[in-house]
């Protein structure tokens, strides 16, 4: 069973910084890629941020440039999201999703992956930003 799990959430104040984790399990750490997204009430899912494997640079949604990093740790089966700089419109539930590699298509970035492609899901973890 493929389990993804997020931790690293929380009420940070204007200008401050969090870092997420995404935990995989129950799958091959290569087989997949990953993206962050994060919905917020009234809002569509967005995808924040994400990589694939041969991707020379990650995706990062525009008002996030410059603020939010993505990377993974292979051997620890996990992929972070370090967000600095948080603004209230960052407040949001944030969740990481994997995408079967065989869904890859070479050549399109991963931002141009619908939502609802791919295959599993974590809990997501709220992050709230004071101003």
């Amino acid at each position: 069973e493929v389990q993804l799990v997020e931790s690293g959430g929380g009420l940070v104040q204007s200008g401050g910084s969090l870092r997420l984790s995404c935990t995989i399990s129950g799958v091959t750490f290569g087989a997949y890629r990953i993206g962050w997204f994060r919905q917020s009430p009234g809002k569509a899912r967005e995808v924040v941020s994400c990589t694939f494997r041969g991707d020379s640079r990650s995706y990062y949604v525009d008002s996030v440039k410059g603020r939010f990093t993505f990377s993974s740790d292979p051997a620890k089966n996990t992929v972070y999201l370090q967000m600095n700089n948080l603004k209230s419109d960052d407040t949001a539930v944030y969740s990481c999703a994997a995408l079967r590699a065989q869904k890859v298509v070479v050549g399109i970035g991963c931002e141009n992956y619908a939502w609802r492609e791919y295959d599993h899901w974590g809990q997501g973890t709220q992050v709230t930003v004071s101003s």
